[in-house]
């Protein structure tokens, strides 16, 4: 088994994201063995310790996203002293969209050593077991809370051709993906992701349209959502193109801004597809 990093390194360590059998050797050693161990929730950071039949030795910090900037300068001192300091979020990979970004960053600005324990992640689960395409993917995060917002955000979305994986909140979900239909129309494909691992894990894969029904019902628990991405088109006609603006327009984008992001990801000239726009606007008057 690899011994962990050195003395004086940052480790970022994945954790399960339910199932404590999916923890790994490493992550073992090194909460047995870190000088500091800064977690998002000190209270889940023992009871998972308690599972896996380990007693850390060093110091347990919480680092939380209210607290980063506080405990940043504690951490950092305990590197430069050549000490180790684990960092670990509730579940996954620290820093994907979870606290560690900001602390690594601090790392490399002053040349001190980070390194990773990789394990599990919501965001890679989610993709494979989603059932869409995996060969090229992007990962976005949490949607905006605000509809109007989130509109705007999904409408970043409507060209976009690689499959889209990210979070939401359970108690958002059902107006997320209405909002998703809205933007990106009913028939576009996803996967919603909950519980992964856990004891009522559940993947549900289909259009939007089906999944927000489904939503509206109530839903519980972590959710990663798995988008598919556009169909590749073919070089556009402007003219062919007005209904990707007024997605865009109807979801709150002003239509300068939208025809430019169209006329971009499509290739084609702004005044070409302005004047399209208003063309089709004259037309259905």
């Amino acid at each position: 088994m690899d011994a962990p990093a050195g003395p004086g390194s940052l480790l970022l360590a994945a954790t399960p994201l339910g199932d404590v059998r999916d923890a790994s050797t490493r992550l073992v050693d090194a909460l047995r063995t870190a000088d500091v161990v800064a977690a998002e929730d000190t209270r889940r950071v023992r009871a998972l310790a308690t599972a896996l039949e380990v007693t850390p030795a060093g110091r347990v910090v919480s680092y939380y996203e209210g607290v980063e900037a506080a405990r940043e300068p504690l951490l950092l001192d305990a590197l430069r002293e050549g000490r180790t300091v684990l960092l670990v979020t509730d579940a996954g990979m620290p820093s994907v969209s979870d606290p560690g970004y900001r602390l690594v960053s601090a790392c490399i600005a002053e040349a001190l050593p980070v390194t990773c324990l990789p394990g599990p992640s919501a965001v890679t689960t989610a993709l494979a077991v989603s059932g869409l395409p995996s060969d090229r993917f992007c990962f976005d995060g949490f949607p905006p809370r605000k509809s109007g917002e989130r509109r705007r955000w999904y409408g970043r979305l409507v060209a976009e051709q690689r499959t889209c994986v990210y979070f939401e909140a359970p108690h958002r979900l059902a107006d997320s993906l209405a909002d998703a239909v809205r933007v990106l129309g009913g028939e576009r494909r996803a996967a919603v992701c909950r519980e992964l691992t856990k004891t009522y894990e559940e993947v549900r894969r289909g259009p939007l349209a089906e999944l927000a029904d489904w939503a509206a019902e109530g839903v519980r628990g972590e959710i990663t959502v798995v988008l598919d991405g556009a169909a590749e088109a073919a070089p556009a006609d402007p003219a062919e193109l007005v209904g990707q603006v007024e997605q865009r327009a109807a979801a709150g984008v002003r239509l300068k801004d939208a025809v430019a992001e169209v006329a971009e990801l499509a290739g084609v000239r702004k005044k070409e597809l302005y004047d399209a726009v208003l063309t089709a606007r004259a037309t259905s008057e």
